[in-house]
């Protein structure tokens, strides 16, 4: 994944040219651009003693075609503070996911008043280990995942985002294999001449934190784990030798979650899966059915009015209120990253998904009688997250299909802005699906499918039916996802 090496960082006078040469002159700008001396600054300010610090540099950069879109990762020892009882550790910085260069070359100039380029820098706090000298080198490769990912989808990240990463961060047998994303505690909001840039910080977390940020929020997570030294601190340090979860060295923590989830239910308003649905109120080799109509030889993907509804109600789809609005659809490919996402700063779904195929006004919204679900495991296990902390709140819950254009949203009775009614409560438009859930009807599909919360006891497929309702739902095997004739 890394195409870098670690060498020497950029001199103290400013970011060099890569070469790690000690000398500048004015009399060569070019080989300082603004953007990238910017954030250089902030790191000066910090690590004054540190002018030049050990580097992982993208060989051949991402403007001349490389694989890797941050052009350097430059890698701090902090001391930490004692007194707050924070631990020595490595400190990394991105350089790249922002604009560095001002000319185009990877980011579109827009003003210095807003973002630049997506706006903010990756970091990431690794506690040092007894007698380590050097900073290990795997969390530049994590960093460049992380940004591939918002290269590629243009998604970008928030505070409180958390991202399924299902695999230890470094590759060994940790618990650590999930992520959050929080403002880094040192790091200022820089000005730079191309825009303003943040800092986001990775947090590693354990599978059982994971569920819990979804279930609740990730910002209520990332309190507990600063209020548990062992489990991050107040700078949230990630540790990758954590052998428990803050409800472990905690127990009481659970209870503060499980009244949080009560309280305030889940601020998860949709997530990438693998998904699909059917309508079986006619035969699917019917011509007429809406997901697989075509106009020549292309299929029918979602019209650009609608991508502009889902974008515009999404970028409020968390926020508790009186009115819920449905969220926009996330249009991201992930090359087997999957975010869970809260609401992005950057439009999202400006990627060839969203293309209009079929002009808006061909394709008319239909009620439908009966509707099968399909999900896979790990989608599936999200539906009592939906019912109970979506839904039960009077939100809404959707499901983007990673591969296709397939959407599927569970909204509430008090949701604005369906075209799924109590009357009819499945309605399609092309193919996306809504299903409107009574109250009444949630509760009952929470014990029906309570076997959800228990995986480890999971045989697939599995199949759950409400004949009355005309609803089925199935679990299936991700391989059926995988194949494109499910």
């Amino acid at each position: 994944m890394e195409g870098g090496r670690p060498g020497g960082g950029p001199p103290a006078s400013g970011p060099g040219s890569g070469s790690g040469s000690g000398s500048a002159s004015g009399s060569f700008p070019s080989l300082f651009p603004p953007g990238l001396h910017g954030i250089y600054g902030e790191c000066r300010r910090l690590y004054p003693d540190q002018p030049n610090p050990l580097q992982v540099t993208a060989i051949l950069k991402y403007w001349l075609g490389g694989p890797d879109p941050l052009d350097y990762v430059s890698m701090y020892r902090n001391l930490g503070n004692p007194a707050l009882n924070v631990p020595e550790h490595w400190h990394y910085i991105s350089f790249g996911l922002s604009d560095l260069y001002g000319d185009n070359r990877v980011h579109e100039f827009t003003g210095t008043d807003g973002p630049s380029g997506f706006g903010f820098e990756l970091t990431f706090r690794l506690k040092r280990e007894t007698g380590e000298s050097a900073p290990p080198t795997w969390p530049a490769e994590l960093m460049q995942g992380l940004a591939r990912y918002v290269f590629q989808s243009e998604n970008t990240f928030c505070s409180g985002d958390h991202v399924s990463w299902h695999s230890p961060l470094d590759n060994s047998e940790s618990r650590i294999q999930h992520m959050l994303l929080t403002e880094d505690p040192q790091m200022q909001p820089v000005q730079t001449p191309f825009g303003v840039v943040t800092f986001l910080q990775i947090v590693g977390v354990c599978t059982e934190e994971l569920h819990a940020a979804q279930q609740w929020n990730g910002q209520g997570i990332l309190e507990l784990l600063r209020t548990v030294p062992l489990a991050g601190g107040p700078w949230l340090i990630t540790d990758m030798r954590r052998g428990e979860t803050i409800f472990e060295i905690d127990p009481h923590l659970q209870e503060r979650v499980d009244k949080g989830i009560e309280t305030d239910g889940s601020n998860l308003s949709g997530v990438s899966a693998k998904c699909a649905w059917d309508d079986l109120s006619r035969p699917p080799e019917d011509d007429e059915d809406s997901r697989s109509i075509c106009i020549g030889t292309q299929p029918r993907r979602l019209s650009g009015k609608d991508t502009e509804q889902i974008r515009e109600t999404l970028r409020r789809g968390l926020e508790i209120n009186s009115k819920p609005v449905l969220p926009p659809i996330n249009a991201q490919r992930q090359n087997g990253l999957n975010l869970d996402r809260a609401p992005s700063r950057k439009d999202s779904l400006e990627s060839e998904s969203s293309a209009a195929i079929i002009p808006h006004e061909l394709i008319r919204t239909r009620q439908l009688e009966s509707v099968h679900l399909k999900f896979n495991q790990e989608s599936g296990a999200l539906i009592p997250l939906c019912l109970r902390g979506r839904l039960l709140h009077g939100r809404h819950f959707t499901y983007k299909s990673i591969t296709g254009d397939t959407a599927i949203t569970f909204v509430s009775t008090g949701v604005e802005g369906a075209f799924a009614t109590e009357e009819h409560p499945y309605a399609a438009h092309g193919p996306w699906l809504q299903i409107l859930l009574t109250e009444e009807f949630v509760e009952r599909m929470l014990e029906d499918l309570e076997d959800l919360n228990s995986p480890e006891e999971f045989k697939l497929p599995k199949e759950y039916s409400w004949p009355e309702k005309k609803l089925k739902v199935s679990i299936l095997p991700d391989a059926v996802f995988d194949n494109p004739l499910h």
